[in-house]
């Protein structure tokens, strides 16, 4: 029996476990020589299994896999980095379509080509590596839906990939929330991005961990402020994002500012078709988000006129954004005070910051909320935002 049954389930978060040599056998030669090796520093007593690219029969003979299947966790996990098994892995899920996106190998170009004078070619190098990777996993099972990744430090590239990633299979690319290069994203440089990615029918999406990676930038919290003379925390979280409780209370800033300028400077009126999905970064913060952008749009209109949309600020995040809630939060009272057309189911499969039973949670939180916005929120918004493609 799957784990999720009774009506269509859309996963709007899952990834894919890196093995050792996942980047490195889709980089040309230069990219390959330059990539940074995989910290799997986390992985344990998975490694050796890991240098082979599949889990040993010694695993499976120790557990029992639907008994299991939500409990197993990162590397261990039923298709973590097995595209076969993660088919199987679907089947006993019982998801009907699943966004997948990478855990770690932007670690090992992202913020690394900074380091090497801006080295753009290794930048876009490692970003048509992981388009290959991840499109080649999804390969094989339509209900798979491969993530690009997109930087945007330099546009006419940035436009390249996106070709590259469409012919691949992409359906969707992963965009860092932060400027670049200076540049916010409702820059005229980066028009040309948002008009391809309108014209192919395509959501970019923003989500937790790049701003994270070592060598990429800061975590979202200061350090500064874990220097509280209290003792360390004592273990790690998970499978893909290496937070704590003060990352957490405020993961969804930097989507924030970088939403905030689209919609402000107009980017979302200019490209009406343009969508976005807003993943792992929480929901919470949504509802007073949307009140604040309106109370900006008002206030500030008269010093800044390009603020004169024909639409409320508001009104361009229910046409053309979508967020996924933790099942931490209160997905029902986030539903009744921002609107059922927002918010996507996701399972995060198989990082553990998802929890063993996120349907139980979100089915608890969502007491009273009628069958309609039940519907729209595991498959119909998904579908919206994903396309018909």
């Amino acid at each position: 029996m799957p784990y999720a049954e009774g009506r269509i389930y859309n996963d709007a978060d899952a990834h894919l476990m890196e093995t050792t040599n996942w980047m490195a056998d889709y980089a040309d030669a230069r990219t390959r020589a330059l990539l940074k090796p995989l910290d799997l520093s986390k992985a344990g007593n998975m490694v050796e299994h890991l240098q082979s690219g599949r889990m040993g029969p010694d695993h499976w003979e120790q557990v029992e896999i639907e008994k299991n299947l939500m409990s197993l966790k990162g590397w261990a996990a039923l298709g973590a980095f097995n595209s076969a098994e993660r088919s199987r892995a679907l089947d006993l899920l019982g998801f009907n379509r699943q966004l997948v996106f990478p855990s770690l190998a932007m670690s090992q170009f992202w913020g690394l080509y900074q380091q090497r004078e801006n080295d753009l070619e290794l930048l876009y190098g490692g970003t048509r590596a992981l388009s290959r990777a991840i499109s080649d996993f999804c390969r094989n099972d339509q209900r798979l839906i491969a993530v690009g990744f997109l930087p945007l430090d330099n546009a006419e590239m940035a436009e390249q990939e996106i070709e590259e990633g469409l012919r691949l299979g992409c359906r969707t690319f992963w965009i860092p929330a932060a400027p670049a290069r200076r540049r916010a994203p409702s820059h005229p440089d980066f028009d040309r991005i948002w008009a391809r990615l309108q014209e192919a029918d395509v959501p970019f999406m923003l989500h937790v961990g790049a701003g994270q990676i070592p060598g990429a930038g800061h975590r979202p919290m200061s350090d500064e402020y874990r220097n509280n003379g209290r003792m360390e925390k004592t273990g790690w979280l998970g499978g893909g994002e290496d937070l704590d409780s003060k990352d957490f209370m405020i993961l969804h800033v930097a989507a924030e500012a970088f939403l905030s300028a689209m919609v402000l400077d107009g980017i979302f009126d200019r490209f009406p078709r343009l969508r976005c999905g807003v993943i792992e970064l929480g929901a919470l913060w949504v509802v007073p988000w949307m009140k604040r952008l309106d109370i900006a749009q008002q206030v500030f209109a008269r010093s800044e006129p390009y603020l004169k949309l024909p639409l409320k600020a508001s009104e361009y995040i229910r046409r053309q954004i979508k967020f996924t809630p933790h099942p931490t939060e209160p997905v029902g009272w986030i539903i009744e005070h921002a609107g059922d057309e927002l918010f996507l189911f996701s399972s995060d499969y198989p990082h553990i910051e998802g929890g063993r039973n996120p349907l139980k949670r979100f089915e608890q939180s969502m007491a009273g909320i009628g069958e309609t916005a039940k519907q729209r929120f595991y498959a119909a918004n998904f579908t919206d935002m994903i396309g018909a493609g």
